[in-house]
């Protein structure tokens, strides 16, 4: 018997791993070994990276048998940037290099959302790693005091881009209520448009924890618009909600005919 996806026609297509568009970044706050061993046999297909969100790495039980358990299930593990930021404040820069080596990580977030430096010195981070590691880095303060202009987002995500940074995250915390969405957790409208203009919606991970967020996206941008901050058990239902079998984007990949 046929899958249902195969039955199903005026589904989109999404593109095969390893992929550049379409991505999603899920965030793990602290899995057991066991928790991160059965989203990896749901959610592997569906799962680019994998964020050890924040600080949770120093602290979780078996965190270097977990990262094998994604690497083995073929899904790139990196850091939080928060850690780094937590290294970086310290002056601990180069063993925090070696933290990387010593998990066989090979991609490094790049952020300045907590511990605010010169942008000129996250740079500089960002052309030192990005000799040895894949890098992302992130874009947004983590602090609501702190409001960045349009232009401001477009200059240094276009920096950190030619810096060396593959994709440049839209900050948005775990919450959806800050960065480029508004405290009620709506989309800030115009700040999306102007990134989206100026660096081009494929450079950008957009963080999107709240499913009304990534229903926008996905509306706007399509099925294969780059999504990160979702939760694991969220996974199966993203996807669903990309291909437009979930209510909120059902009628968005169908003819005119069936609408």
């Amino acid at each position: 018997m046929k899958k249902a996806a195969q039955l199903l026609t005026f589904l989109p297509e999404r593109p095969a791993k390893p992929r550049n568009e379409g991505l999603t970044m899920v965030m793990d706050k602290g899995l057991s070994l066991r928790e991160a061993e059965d989203f990896a046999a749901v959610g592997s297909e569906y799962t680019d990276f994998v964020k050890l969100g924040f600080g949770t790495s120093v602290i979780t039980p078996d965190v270097e048998k977990k990262i094998k358990v994604y690497h083995k299930a073929g899904m790139t593990v990196y850091l939080g940037g928060t850690l780094f930021e937590a290294f970086i404040i310290r002056g601990l820069f180069e063993e925090y290099v070696d933290l990387l080596r010593d998990y066989g990580i090979r991609m490094a977030e790049i952020s300045d959302g907590s511990f605010e430096f010169d942008h000129s010195e996250k740079l500089e981070y960002i052309r030192k790693l990005s000799k040895e590691f894949t890098i992302i880095s992130e874009v947004g303060s983590k602090k609501k005091n702190i409001v960045y202009t349009p232009d401001q987002w477009v200059e240094m995500m276009k920096s950190e881009l030619e810096a060396g940074s593959v994709k440049v995250i839209a900050e948005a915390r775990e919450s959806g209520t800050i960065g480029i969405y508004n405290d009620d957790g709506s989309v800030n409208m115009d700040l999306i448009k102007a990134i989206s203009a100026e660096i081009g919606f494929n450079n950008v991970l957009w963080e999107a924890p709240q499913k009304s967020q990534q229903a926008w996206f996905i509306l706007n941008f399509g099925a294969n618009v780059n999504l990160g901050n979702i939760e694991p058990r969220e996974i199966i239902a993203l996807e669903s909600l990309r291909l437009g079998l979930r209510g909120d984007t059902f009628f968005s990949f169908l003819p005119a005919d069936m609408k």
